[in-house]
């Protein structure tokens, strides 16, 4: 007769590190003082995400999908301030 075969545990799953939700206000460079929110309709259909510094009352809205997350939210308010910063410049000249 055969042995019975021994049953082997499945491999631990990898716990995934948390994203921040709270970061540094690129206008007075205080540093966690920028909240990102995440807002829906009761139909999903209108989603807004928010970031504003507690400091200096900047906000920042943008349209989000269902995916987004709070560092989504934050890096298109960075990359918006860093647009219109190169517009400026190129105006300037």
């Amino acid at each position: 007769m055969g042995k019975r075969k021994a049953k082997t545990k499945p491999p631990p799953k990898k716990r995934m590190d948390r994203l921040d939700t709270v970061f540094s206000c690129p206008f007075c460079n205080h540093g966690t003082s920028v909240e990102c929110c995440i807002s829906f309709d009761s139909d999903m259909k209108n989603l807004i995400g928010e970031a504003s510094c507690r400091i200096c009352q900047e906000s920042f809205s943008t349209t989000i999908t269902a995916l987004t997350e709070a560092i989504d939210i934050y890096s298109e308010w960075i990359d918006e301030c860093e647009r219109v910063n190169n517009r400026e410049d190129d105006g300037v000249e």
